[in-house]
């Protein structure tokens, strides 16, 4: 629900994310404020992404089950999404991740490079995950009550 302020700007109690889809991007745009005044940088680091933001998610969902080399995160990926980011991609992404501190760089006794989750991208990741649940439920109850498809 919004209110005015004193200086006639619109304030919200919770954060709502509306998606903004063109051709080539897909936004989430944030708005409101939390009870600092201020939206926490989770909420939102994967915002910045745009049409990148898929490749990330996969990544950082990968990552939550342990450390990864760029292989293993290929075949992880391949397994649990049924999609297989090319080299390019993925190491695109997890230069992007790496430098919003969302995984970090794990070190290695031979040239594989493993990375890890940090507790940023944990909580960006699990931000993420819910608004995507409550767009997908949405999109379900509709489907179930104009076409019943369950």
């Amino acid at each position: 629900m919004a209110a005015v302020s004193r200086a006639g700007e619109v304030t919200q109690s919770c954060i709502v994310f509306r998606w903004i889809v063109s051709r080539y991007r897909m936004t989430a745009v944030a708005r409101g404020r939390t009870g600092s005044g201020r939206e926490p940088d989770h909420a939102k680091a994967l915002a910045g992404f745009g049409r990148y933001a898929g490749p990330a998610t996969l990544i950082l969902a990968s990552l939550a089950d342990g450390a990864k080399h760029g292989y293993a995160l290929t075949k992880d990926i391949e397994s649990f999404a049924g999609v297989r980011l090319a080299p390019g991609t993925l190491y695109e992404a997890l230069a992007r991740l790496q430098a919003q501190g969302l995984i970090e760089a794990v070190e290695s006794r031979d040239r594989r490079r493993p990375y890890r989750l940090t507790a940023v991208g944990a909580a960006t990741l699990r931000a993420h995950l819910d608004a995507q649940r409550r767009v997908a439920d949405l999109g379900l109850r509709r489907l179930a009550a104009s076409w019943g498809v369950v």
